[in-house]
């Protein structure tokens, strides 16, 4: 089994008897992962964020992600990320040949770009959309809160008018993450539909994060997800409870966000990526891979309890 071969060799101190018992383990898991495999037969493509395994390699991420019955990643094309800005012409290649391989795709490429006006950031989307990527993930805008937040959304109309051109010209979508906190732009939700409204959403879409869309509405979300429908380009599931006041990542299974909603989204005639964040197990290291893996399996199995995916 590929799983079982990834965590061995990104367990360096791992004994005899624990890989025995590993391989054994993954043996056993093989139902499981034929029924994983089930997913690749819905209508939208099915990835999941690489930040808790992006120390792989190209080849064994693929493996592995393939082994999952995902369709795709999103990788972490960014500052700190699999691959850096500056790498993109040399690296992004590499891992997009490992994916087609495996008969993968990068359906979101998670960057840190928010602009057109920076000779790195054109770089690196005119590579992407020669190598077949057609969505990214932007970077985030913050406000300053000692200034009239409408100020600051007009200021950054410009700045999205222009990035909006590119990504015309070269064929991309870009997907804005909603994200909870006092001073994200997204964070109330309706400021991006201000924002994105004068654009074709399928050059400038939102990344409907369930976790931060919850937090930060409570029992409004719902009405912050209507709002936002025509123009939500990518469903980030994820989930989390409330631990002294404060957001507290976790599984699917044990968080507060609604199970219902990924299905109502689709069948409200939502074709996009359904992408899955396991980010609730730090730290992000190699010699946590084997937990990262474990994680990312039972979070398959609620979210395919949530749709009815069988």
């Amino acid at each position: 089994m590929i799983a079982a071969r990834v965590l061995a060799r990104h367990s360096p101190r791992m004994h005899r008897r624990q890989f025995i018992t590993t391989s054994a383990a993954a043996v056993a898991s093989a139902p499981l992962l034929q029924a994983e495999a089930l997913v690749k037969k819905r209508r939208n493509p099915f990835c999941v964020f690489t930040k808790p395994l992006q120390m792989l390699s190209y080849d064994d991420l693929a493996d592995l992600i393939a082994e999952l019955g995902f369709d795709g990643i999103e990788g972490t094309i960014r500052p700190g990320g699999q691959i850096t800005p500056e790498q993109v012409p040399d690296e992004l290649p590499k891992m997009m040949a490992a994916l087609k391989k495996r008969g993968l795709k990068m359906t979101i490429m998670a960057s840190g770009i928010n602009n057109a006006d920076d000779k790195l950031n054109i770089q690196q989307l005119q590579v992407a959309a020669k190598l077949g990527v057609k969505r990214y993930r932007m970077g985030y805008h913050k406000y300053d809160l000692k200034k009239p937040i409408t100020g600051q959304m007009d200021e950054l109309r410009p700045i999205l008018k222009n990035l909006v051109a590119l990504n015309k010209e070269l064929g991309l979508q870009a997907i804005y993450q909603n994200h909870s906190g006092s001073n994200y732009v997204g964070a109330p939700l309706w400021d991006l539909h201000e924002l994105f409204k004068a654009h074709d959403p399928k050059h400038l879409a939102v990344g409907f994060d369930m976790s931060h869309a919850t937090a930060e509405g409570t029992r409004a979300w719902p009405l912050h997800a209507n709002l936002l429908r025509p123009r939500i380009g990518a469903l980030y599931v994820k989930s989390f409870r409330w631990k002294d006041n404060k957001r507290d990542n976790c599984s699917l299974a044990e968080g507060i966000v609604d199970k219902k909603y990924p299905g109502q989204l689709i069948k409200s005639g939502y074709s996009g990526p359904i992408n899955l964040h396991v980010e609730y197990l730090k730290p992000f290291t190699k010699e946590n891979v084997p937990n990262q893996i474990v994680a990312i399996k039972k979070d398959i199995l609620t979210l395919k309890e949530w749709l009815n995916w069988s």
